[in-house]
């Protein structure tokens, strides 16, 4: 296939997923790649979740294990909810493993053993991680007047600070700030 069929069938199939909206086309670029970004972030922080639930261990592996497995659901549930609002906007998502680990800026941890309390505080420090960049998107959003992506990341960043805030407690001894 020649250079200019090739073009014309890339251009025939963009056509094919490019939902129509009314933001502008750098609005839908700005907001779509914002968006993918975050959608790696929360494969990969669900990843971390679902590994330190199954690999938690000690006096506490009831309550963290619990705990894991709520906010790893939790997380999780926001994936759908993302990659949509992408293709509602006219862009693509997030279509491998490999595309995932291209557009993620969290840190995995492929450690054999994590201590708890500190699978505890990487946990509570990737959530704010995760929320500051929502707060980026969701500023994004502001300047676009994209309403609909800024109302769900709202959402998504009141969850985020509950997880936060439970991963803070559950790290606390008593009288002691961590």
């Amino acid at each position: 296939m020649s250079k200019t069929a090739k073009s014309e069938v890339r251009s025939s199939e963009r056509a094919r997923i490019n939902t129509p909206t009314d933001l502008g086309e750098r609005a839908r670029e700005d907001i779509s790649g914002a968006v993918n970004a975050l959608l790696a972030d929360t494969f990969s922080l669900y990843m971390k979740t679902k590994n330190f639930h199954w690999h938690v261990s000690g006096p506490h592996f009831r309550d963290y294990h619990l705990l894991f497995d709520e906010q790893a659901a939790q997380i999780f549930n926001m994936t759908d909810e993302l990659a949509e609002r992408v293709r509602r906007l006219g862009g693509s998502t997030l279509r491998s493993i490999g595309h995932i680990s291209r557009l993620q800026r969290s840190s995995d941890n492929d450690a054999e053993y994590v201590d708890p309390q500190d699978m505890l505080a990487e946990l509570r420090e990737d959530n704010r991680e995760l929320l500051a960049r929502m707060r980026e998107t969701h500023d994004l959003c502001d300047e676009h007047r994209d309403v609909g992506t800024a109302s769900i990341l709202e959402e998504f960043i009141d969850q985020a600070e509950k997880r936060a805030w439970f991963l803070f407690e559950a790290s606390r001894s008593s009288g002691t700030m961590h």
